[in-house]
């Protein structure tokens, strides 16, 4: 039997992280934790290192201290094959660009949460 696919929830927002949560558990994903902003992720990664890495980090791109992108530059250069999705109410090809640019595994919109969990298993899959 195989691990379930943890994901690490990063979002300004109580509530959309609860509501990532919910949808991701209820897809019998494993949330190891939650971070409040970009730099709070960054200190969460680094103490989930080593184990339980997640499988996947969910950045909200536009938060306080950090963006989702400049926490995902500082998550990569510490472990560059990490599975990264920008997670944005904000999607635009300035974005995306630069997360392709960073290495992020994809960006996706707020819009999409209730396919949020078919489209993380989709990337896990792939990189499988």
């Amino acid at each position: 039997m195989t691990a379930p696919v943890s994901v690490l929830v990063v979002d300004d927002s109580a509530d959309l992280r609860l509501l990532a949560r919910v949808y991701l558990e209820k897809a019998g994903f494993q949330v190891v934790d939650e971070a409040v902003d970009g730099h709070d992720a960054v200190e969460k990664f680094i103490t989930l290192d080593p184990p339980p890495i997640p499988t996947v980090i969910l950045l909200d791109n536009m938060m306080p201290k950090l963006t989702g992108l400049e926490a995902a530059a500082k998550i990569l250069a510490h472990m560059p094959d990490q599975l990264i999705v920008i997670f944005t109410a904000y999607p635009g090809d300035e974005v995306a660009q630069e997360a392709e640019r960073l290495g992020v595994a994809a960006c996706v919109s707020k819009a999409d949460l209730a396919n949020l969990p078919t489209i993380i298993k989709d990337i896990v899959d792939a990189r499988a």
